[in-house]
């Protein structure tokens, strides 16, 4: 595990339920790191060197985000089979020498999309998957919540998130909304998009962004994403041509209109779930990826994909026109 934050403690909390694995953690942070080794099972580093001659057969990368493209790179001459924390790289990065590592080398590669693994986007992905709602005509995801709320206990404005520096900047921080778009609809060719700063958090990054995706099938999808309410909103909704389905985070049900079923009725989802089994979930089949030497859901070739799309919505907010992506 590089990088002791928020998701670099869940991950390597989440990994220690997983048996036959051995645990180490890179963190420069000495207080953040001996925190971590608390556990007597995990072995501490304070760089990647010496993190990479524990000889490990993963690497689990959950830095901020301008550095996740180097370390991947450095792990994958490694032979190391690679987990990286969205976005994979920032502006003025590329990816191509990655890739072409990682398929050299055979290694299993995985970005996180952990919304992949929550039951409400999941069952759309079936419906869809299913033919359930004829030819689809667009798809409409959003989500906001307050930045300042993520880690209370912690200074925002010093984090990735509010640095453009880092990688910042809400289109990259809510990737996995863009993502959805692409795991529901295929790939994107064109966007659109108008990111800005409109609230008074005092980053340099945008704190809310527009975006329309024109998908190679020709169906459009309309990604909202911003730092700036106060409370939490997250959801998904999709129309075509027998019908539409709709999720939100807050209700534990989708909802589906069909005319073969006359109107709308609620489906529960996953009674007692819980936020954490998304995590696990999304880490259980990275590494049963890795032992069966098969590729995931969303190996680093696809992730690049979507992560050049989120950047091609900031050149088109600055150049004021559509972009192919």
């Amino acid at each position: 595990m590089v990088g002791g934050g928020s998701i670099g403690k869940r991950h390597l909390q989440n990994l220690g339920k997983f048996e036959g694995i051995s645990r180490a953690v890179v963190e420069p942070d000495r207080d953040r790191r001996m925190a971590l080794l608390r556990d007597d099972h995990v072995a501490g580093f304070d760089n990647v060197g010496d993190g990479l001659g524990w000889d490990p057969d993963v690497l689990v990368i959950a830095t901020p985000s301008h550095l996740h493209l180097g370390q991947a790179s450095v792990a994958a001459r490694r032979g190391c089979h690679l987990f990286v924390e969205k976005p994979l790289f920032h502006s003025g990065q590329d990816a191509e020498v990655l890739i072409y590592e990682v398929e050299a080398r055979a290694l299993v590669s995985m970005v996180a999309c952990n919304f992949r693994f929550h039951p409400g986007p999941a069952r759309i992905k079936e419906v869809l998957d299913n033919g359930v709602l004829g030819r689809v005509f667009f798809a409409r995801v959003y989500g906001g919540s307050y930045l300042p709320s993520w880690h209370p206990d912690e200074d925002y404005r010093k984090g990735y998130s509010a640095n453009a520096s880092m990688g910042g900047g809400c289109v990259l921080d809510g990737i996995h909304l863009i993502d959805l778009a692409h795991w529901f609809l295929g790939d994107i060719e064109t966007v659109t998009g108008t990111v800005g700063r409109v609230g008074d958090l005092g980053i340099d990054v945008e704190d809310i962004a527009s975006i329309v995706n024109v998908h190679a099938s020709g169906q459009r999808s309309e990604v909202h994403i911003d730092y700036l309410q106060r409370f939490r909103v997250l959801g998904c909704h999709l129309a075509g041509s027998e019908g539409s389905v709709v999720w939100d985070w807050e209700v534990p049900e989708v909802r589906l209109a069909t005319l073969a079923q006359g109107g709308w009725k609620s489906e529960m989802l996953g009674k007692g779930w819980e936020i954490n089994q998304m995590y696990l979930d999304e880490m259980h089949h990275f590494l049963d990826c890795v032992r069966q030497g098969r590729q995931t859901c969303n190996p680093i070739r696809e992730a690049a994909k979507v992560t050049n799309a989120a950047l091609s919505v900031k050149r088109s907010s600055e150049e004021r026109r559509f972009v192919e992506v």
